[in-house]
């Protein structure tokens, strides 16, 4: 059997067997064992168990849980509706105030968890009923929530991140904190349109609220900054400044987590255990799909794919970024059916040797990457995102008002890749300086 047919018969199996809505961490081991036994060699079925070996072996990986179990202390800690009032205090008067303070908080809650359902659902239910009952357009209320809430994706400590440098073999400390300018540059983004809008779209945005808040009470308010303040610190200053590592990092942020559960008085037997309930179900999805996925690729290089592509690469007469933006468009589309953690998984191991073949730096490539799989979470019909806003939206609203809402964000998202992307000192000098 020649090698193209191979590829083939790979790649339209797993398409076919995606479709249908089977898990992908079962779809990916059960192709991979069945292609073993009929294409290749049953005793090669030995490389299999190698593979789940080396993933639970790897000690790259405990930072994956540790930060899961962080980011569930965190919302059951009571810190994210404090800094909610304190943005209403001090962003309640301007205009556009809200839908900026709901990106502020959204960021801020990135630094802290790294998960994106997280921010998405906290803000559909405490800032979207506030900013639908001041008049805002709705479009601009989800669109605002959905696109701030993904920012989780790049900006550290993401687990998506994490996952990415473990299985492209690169630095996990670079590859978090090169998240950091383009996760900023995408939330300037995101509040420079809600300031265009507010100012030549009146209808859309309400005027400040008329309500005086004292200013004893706006700055009593600050205090809730304080705890997200030292976490972020904690988390990443001692990975920047090289005094823990990654995964010791993630470590320290579930202690500042329960240590900030406790000085809100919600830290509980109970929430300790939902929480590490939680964080046991996301751990075990992501080491199935991390098993399944290396063994794919295992027998994807075996049988002669991984060749055969890059083979196909080199005959191709056409400028490297090309290859990039169709490797980003797949990945686009990927987004839009698939979590990120699978994604990863199955399609890193696939690009990275073209990436490297092409020349480009893995770490810039790795932000891009992030950037595009956050580009297919907020892209209709289908983007994860749409649906995590889908239950707490209210009853007079559709999808179709998120669809329209979120359209002018994935514009921006569009706009901050193909800067990063022409600009690559954007995303590598920071790392460049951590390490220097």
């Amino acid at each position: 059997m020649t090698p193209n047919l191979i590829l083939l018969i790979m790649f339209g199996g797993l398409t076919l067997l995606m479709l249908s809505g089977l898990p992908i961490a079962f779809v990916l081991g059960g192709l991979s064992l069945l292609l073993t036994v009929t294409l290749w060699n049953p005793d090669a079925v030995v490389l299999m168990v190698l593979q789940v070996f080396d993933t639970m072996h790897s000690e790259a990986m405990l930072g994956i849980p540790l930060y899961i179990l962080m980011a569930s202390i965190l919302q059951r800690s009571g810190i994210i509706e404090a800094l909610y009032e304190a943005m209403e205090l001090w962003f309640g008067r301007v205009r556009g105030g809200l839908a900026i303070g709901t990106v502020v908080i959204c960021v801020v809650m990135a630094a802290m968890t790294g998960v994106v359902g997280a921010a998405v659902t906290a803000m559909a239910v405490l800032a979207m009923p506030q900013m639908l009952k001041r008049g805002y357009d709705p479009k601009l209320v989800t669109g605002t929530i959905c696109a701030s809430g993904t920012l989780g994706i790049l900006i550290p400590p993401s687990v998506l991140t994490i996952v990415y440098a473990v299985t492209a073999q690169v630095s996990i400390g670079k590859m978090l904190i090169a998240g950091l300018v383009p996760g900023l540059l995408l939330a300037t983004l995101y509040i420079a349109y809600i300031i265009a809008v507010a100012y030549l779209k009146p209808g859309a945005v309400p005027a400040g609220s008329n309500e005086r808040v004292p200013m004893a009470r706006k700055l009593a308010s600050l205090k809730s900054l304080i705890l997200p303040a030292m976490l972020i610190v904690m988390i990443l200053g001692s990975i920047f400044f090289g005094v823990a590592t990654p995964t010791e990092a993630a470590a320290v942020g579930v202690f500042g987590a329960m240590v900030s559960a406790a000085l809100c008085r919600r830290l509980t037997l109970g929430g300790l255990g939902s929480a590490a309930v939680e964080t046991l179900k996301a751990t075990s999805m992501i080491l199935w799909i991390t098993i399944g996925a290396k063994a794919y690729v295992a027998i994807f290089t075996g049988l002669g794919g991984a060749d055969t592509l890059l083979n196909f690469i080199r005959t191709l007469d056409v400028h490297p970024y090309v290859i990039l933006g169709v490797m980003m468009l797949i990945l686009i589309f990927l987004g839009t059916v698939l979590d990120e953690i699978g994604i990863i998984l199955l399609t890193v191991p696939v690009f990275l040797p073209i990436v490297r073949l092409l020349g480009f730096d893995e770490i810039w490539f790795g932000v891009l990457y992030a950037l595009t799989i956050q580009t297919g979470y907020i892209s209709p019909p289908f983007g994860y995102t749409l649906f995590y806003i889908k239950g707490p939206l209210p009853p007079h609203l559709g999808m179709g008002t998120v669809y329209r809402g979120i359209l002018p964000f994935l514009y921006l998202q569009i706009l901050a890749l193909l800067i990063c992307a022409a600009f690559p000192g954007l995303v590598t000098w920071l790392p460049a300086l951590a390490s220097g």
